[in-house]
């Protein structure tokens, strides 16, 4: 991908604000956003009580919160090449290092290799401490039809 390519700033803030927007993201707390380097795609959460369970414990958050956090941000992966174009997780692999604590979790994504409609992506969750406490590999696919208001998933 060349740097001309890239979608702008404006692009990819439409595009966390779809989907921060979206009533899966709001109950859950999540917020998308990109890095400064518009090269990694961010979710945090601010971890509330119906997060954990990890471990039976009352402090790592559950396993299955760190899958949907790595399902959103590698599925959003694509939108660093082309916002406009839906995209779905083909295929996620997890591992998990050490419990997710702290009052606030971080999922980063990046782009590993594309192809005209395929997307290789990892990912890792921080801790509140900023340590790597899981990490992912997805596969991402294009999808051939724009989002309904042709430029991001938000609505309208």
């Amino acid at each position: 991908m060349q740097a001309s390519s890239r979608p702008t700033s404006e692009q990819l803030q439409a595009f966390a604000e779809g989907f921060n927007a979206s009533a899966m993201l709001r109950h859950f707390g999540i917020e998308l956003s990109f890095n400064e380097a518009q090269d990694r795609v961010r979710a945090k959460v601010v971890v509330r009580h119906e997060h954990v369970g990890g471990l039976g414990s009352d402090q790592a958050v559950n396993g299955g919160i760190l899958a949907a956090l790595f399902d959103l941000v590698l599925g959003c992966t694509p939108a660093l090449i082309d916002p406009a174009r839906r995209s779905a997780t083909m295929q996620l692999s997890m591992s998990f290092l050490s419990p997710a604590i702290g009052q606030e979790i971080v999922a980063e994504a990046w782009v590993d290799r594309s192809g005209r409609s395929t997307v290789f992506a990892s990912a890792h969750i921080l801790n509140g401490e900023g340590e790597v406490c899981a990490r992912a590999q997805g596969v991402v696919k294009f999808a051939n039809i724009p989002w309904s208001n042709g430029r991001s998933p938000g609505a309208g």
